[in-house]
């Protein structure tokens, strides 16, 4: 029997489960990043460990795409969830828990003056172009290629060659227009198209380019893009919503001191459960007492502000950033370890936290062009090798570290490394062999 058919054999359940639901949902999914990942379904997760429905473990460094930043059911999270929606959910009013959600909230990050709690992080990419096209009267934004800002009509683009379209069928192809498309880490393009155009009411970016390679910014880039708008009267918006209290208990405004005026956060600051936010200066985020529209019924529920609540309280007591940045940088050399043990030209760039994997040229890639030099497909099939040896990862290449992460799961993670590794080399000598 092939290693491939073993491991069709121990997912019999996970086969039928996913043929079940490929008649029940488009593709078998509820979201269209899961389409192309192995067909495998989860019954439980605990910290950085997930068992799907036949039995097999695996160690999790995909962390439901970034949210389980203290890894899978916390307990006091959870407790605290429960506890408080056992007395409700959604009143309609206000609860004594959204004060105390703010507070703690604007305290962990430190440098914004309001908050404002939504559900997801596409909802609060919108209510903050929102306020920045209310607070300018202008009606453009600036935003980088390879940053991902939500999936609506405005901010979902695909950019191919270097020219900016729709990335999906079925958008308002105008609305694409509503944005300037530069590369990331290029001061100079966006100095020029701020000096050129008086139309541009906001810049938003990713401060690290998390979703498409984890490139991170270069020395002063930030900086510069603070200055910039500053001289041209533009609002400056972080996407946080993957950086945020990630890479940094105030997230990327604290790791690299610089101030936006309005920033979204979601992921890692609410321990799995769906919370997002916009926070930012008083003069922006009051317009939002007045006649500009924020609204949304789950915003800020008595579940969402509990869960706020008992992560930041962890993440305040315990720290776990030093503790995080000595795992990923022991599993960022591992891997590249043992893609050469193997000859796999294994590259990892990023931060400890979140860095990404793929096949190509180890040199840093500094804009979202420079992923087109690396064998992207050839680690989403890498990815599947993985999960096969019982590591699970996004396909797209992002690896997340957890502080539930520690010796067991890089003791179990390297051995399972070694192993896809040596079928991912086997699969490339038998591919040579057959041509």
């Amino acid at each position: 029997m092939t290693a491939e058919e073993a491991t069709l054999s121990t997912l019999q359940r996970s086969a039928e489960l996913h043929a079940r639901a490929r008649e029940l949902t488009p593709g078998g999914v509820h979201s269209n990043v899961r389409l192309n990942a192995p067909s495998v379904f989860f019954e439980r997760g605990a910290g950085a460990w997930l068992w799907d429905v036949d039995g097999r473990d695996y160690v999790d460094y995909l962390l439901g795409q970034g949210p389980n930043f203290l890894g899978h059911a916390p307990t006091r999270v959870n407790e605290a969830v429960a506890a408080e929606a056992r007395r409700g959910s959604v009143f309609g009013a206000q609860h004594v828990l959204e004060n105390e959600a703010g507070e703690l909230f604007l305290d962990t990050i430190g440098w914004a003056e309001r908050v404002r709690f939504g559900a997801t992080g596409t909802e609060s990419d919108q209510a903050a172009l929102r306020l920045a096209r209310a607070a300018t009267g202008r009606q453009k934004f600036v935003r980088f290629a390879g940053t991902y800002h939500g999936w609506l009509d405005n901010v979902l683009v695909k950019t191919v060659d270097g020219v900016t379209g729709p990335g999906s069928r079925g958008q308002l192809a105008h609305h694409v227009a509503d944005s300037y498309v530069l590369p990331f880490n290029d001061v100079a393009a966006l100095d020029a198209t701020l000096s050129a155009h008086d139309d541009i009411a906001a810049v938003i970016v990713e401060p690290v380019m998390v979703n498409n390679g984890v490139i991170p910014p270069v020395d002063g880039f930030l900086k510069h893009v603070r200055r910039l708008c500053d001289r041209h009267g533009v609002v400056l918006i972080f996407d946080e919503v993957v950086t945020g209290f990630r890479v940094a208990l105030g997230g990327a405004a604290e790791r690299y001191r610089v101030r936006p005026d309005l920033a979204v956060y979601g992921k890692a600051m609410a321990g799995g459960w769906p919370v997002s936010a916009v926070a930012g200066s008083a003069e922006l985020m009051d317009l939002f007492a007045g006649d500009v529209v924020h609204a949304g019924t789950f915003n800020g529920s008595v579940p969402a502000c509990a869960a706020v609540i008992a992560t930041l309280g962890i993440l305040r007591e315990d720290p776990p950033y030093a503790r995080l940045e000595e795992y990923g940088a022991t599993l960022m050399e591992t891997i590249v370890e043992v893609g050469r043990a193997h000859g796999l030209p294994l590259r990892v760039q990023g931060l400890p936290m979140a860095f990404h994997v793929s096949f190509g040229d180890p040199a840093l890639v500094r804009d979202y062009t420079g992923l087109a030099v690396l064998d992207l497909d050839r680690y989403t099939r890498f990815s599947h090798t993985l999960a096969d040896h019982g590591i699970w990862v996004a396909g797209r290449g992002i690896w997340y570290v957890s502080a539930a992460h520690g010796e067991k799961e890089m003791a179990a993670t390297r051995e399972r490394l070694y192993s896809a590794a040596a079928d991912a080399a086997a699969d490339k000598v038998i591919a040579k062999a057959s041509v």
